[in-house]
């Protein structure tokens, strides 16, 4: 199961990976080698070879892909083919003297040794076996420090465009780390090392001549600056970049310089309260541009501010408005939508807010329906059935089907998803799958379905719903007495223990709290069974559960 996994992990981010559009020509080599090791782990070596050979064609000093390409001859046992790749790699890294020419090759040695450390650097930071936040951040810093020995290495050969494309990745992982930092509350001087450093590196990306790179650096700089109030004093690359008593959420004062007639942006932007002059200037920069304005959309929904993001789509899609083309306009549009529902949904169930406005579910399933005709997929048909779901239930606890064929066109879809590589190893289709069986009533099929996204899921994962899901299942059926009763509790055991391998115990624990404090009658009639079957251990851990949440009348 576990090289299972982990080759559904290479799949995903292949195709992750695949769907950029990188415009510096070197960053698009250090892709395709990635692309390449990636094929080389899935064993697809013919795959392999073409990316290799196209690199080393393009460009015949790159030391990774004649490495790389070493590599395929040989665990394909072409042996003669493999000591030429070692042969040319010999003379290019200026172990092997080859008559004429000589001084110029070695004259470049440093700027192919720079390169194939940026190289190593990117694929370091989408290494697949990061399971952990820690790891992650880990691979992040191994990152950077190679791009900083590439950096040094290359010195002043690196030409400028390509040295800022290095400090742009730079920038974005270590805000990144400062992210992690943040969302674990690390401690301040350790952020700041990460905030202060991400800081200069943009201040540099903004030199830049690319339009690409300018746009997405006042975008991360205008993150930056939101980020700054969660210091106890203002870190001082704010000071040394220039942005002393800048303020991120400055009022649109400059809205006529940033006016786009065909759309106007700012109609969107008026929408909201406020609005960063950086994002301001991310936008002027990208605004003839569909293909950054993708990108910048993404940004903004991750950000959280959704409707900039629409207004962003809706930009490009008045540049570019065919589905065939243009997709991820409709499709990030489609995921704002459903985003905005979702977060309407558990408002909802906190008994914070009205009923959410179902007429967003259209809209999302308006646009993927244009982009499944054009890029049929396996996430196209995964985000469709999603739409689907939420369009088959009630809007306030999920519980009630309100159309039986939103939900069987839901599961078609998941159908289809599964259809693609590596659809049926993906643990959110199986939940997904589960929670429309679970409203339909099929509570068996359902359990079924949850049991799979159990196994599924990676180790350590923070996702824990399918094993909620599964034991609401699994209470379900013993109640309406559709399985023995010993059938049932050797099941809650066992996908207990098996919860435990993999997910924290707390956080099984919390699980269990949660389902004890919502079906208290069901969970005391299963643990009454459970005492008369002997299994005295998993009550036990019922009981000290539901403990936590009794108050203690001694102490009213």
């Amino acid at each position: 199961m576990a090289e299972r996994l982990r080759g559904r992990d290479c799949k995903l981010k292949r195709q992750s990976l695949s769907q950029l559009e990188v415009r510096h020509p070197a960053q698009r080599l250090a892709l395709r080698n990635l692309l390449g090791v990636l094929a080389f782990h899935l064993d697809e070596y013919q795959a392999a070879e073409e990316l290799f050979s196209g690199v080393c064609r393009e460009e015949p000093g790159n030391l990774n892909a004649w490495a790389n390409l070493g590599y395929v001859y040989d665990r394909t046992e072409r042996e003669g083919l493999a000591a030429d790749c070692v042969e040319r790699l010999s003379r290019l890294m200026g172990l092997k003297k080859d008559g004429g020419g000589q001084g110029d090759a070695e004259s470049l040695l440093p700027l192919r040794a720079a390169r194939c450390l940026a190289e190593h650097a990117l694929a370091t930071s989408h290494d697949v076996g990061s399971q952990s936040e820690e790891e992650h951040a880990g691979k992040l810093r191994s990152a950077i420090q190679l791009y900083d020995k590439a950096l040094l290495y290359g010195s002043n050969q690196i030409p400028s465009e390509e040295k800022r494309s290095w400090y742009f990745i730079m920038a974005t992982m270590y805000i990144r780390l400062d992210g992690m930092l943040m969302n674990t509350r690390g401690p301040d001087q350790k952020r700041l090392l990460s905030f202060n450093r991400a800081l200069a590196l943009l201040q540099e990306v903004l030199k830049s001549d690319s339009a690409e790179y300018q746009a997405l650096a006042w975008c991360y700089l205008g993150m930056m600056l939101e980020r700054k109030d969660s210091f106890p004093s203002t870190p001082m690359a704010i000071h040394d970049c220039g942005y002393s008593g800048t303020d991120p959420l400055d009022c649109y004062g400059q809205k006529q310089l940033y006016r786009n007639k065909a759309i106007n942006i700012w109609k969107v932007v008026k929408s909201l309260d406020k609005v960063s002059m950086d994002l301001q200037k991310a936008i002027e920069t990208a605004k003839t541009d569909p293909f950054i304005l993708n990108q910048l959309a993404k940004i903004f929904h991750f950000l959280g501010k959704q409707d900039m993001a629409i207004g962003i789509c809706n930009m490009a899609l008045n540049i570019l408005p065919d589905p065939q083309t243009n997709w991820q306009a409709y499709s990030t549009r489609a995921k704002v939508y459903v985003k905005q529902y979702m977060q309407d949904l558990e408002r909802v169930k906190r008994g914070q807010g009205g009923v959410p406005d179902r007429r967003l579910l259209t809209e999302a399933k308006a646009d993927l329906d244009l982009i499944l005709h054009a890029w049929p997929c396996l996430k196209t048909n995964l985000d469709m059935g999603q739409v689907c779901y939420y369009m088959g239930v009630d809007a306030v606890q999920e519980l009630q089907p309100v159309d039986e064929n939103a939900l069987n066109s839901a599961l078609v879809f998941f159908a289809k998803a599964m259809e693609y590589d590596p659809g049926d190893t993906l643990p959110e289709i199986q939940v997904l799958r589960g929670k429309c069986l679970q409203v339909k009533g099929e509570e068996r099929n359902a359990a079924e379905c949850f049991k799979q996204a159990i196994e599924l899921d990676d180790v350590g994962s923070q996702y824990s719903e399918s094993f909620h899901r599964l034991m609401e299942s699994l209470l379900s059926l013993f109640v309406q007495g559709k399985s023995s009763e010993e059938t049932i509790i050797l099941e809650v055991e066992e996908w207990i223990e098996k919860a435990v391998t993999k997910y924290q115990l707390e956080r099984v624990k919390q699980e269990l709290r949660n389902i004890c404090l919502n079906h208290m009658p069901k969970i005391l009639q299963l643990s009454r069974a459970m005492i008369k079957a002997g299994k005295l251990q998993l009550v036990n851990l019922l009981l000290e559960i539901m403990s936590r949440d009794t108050p203690d009348p001694t102490k009213a």
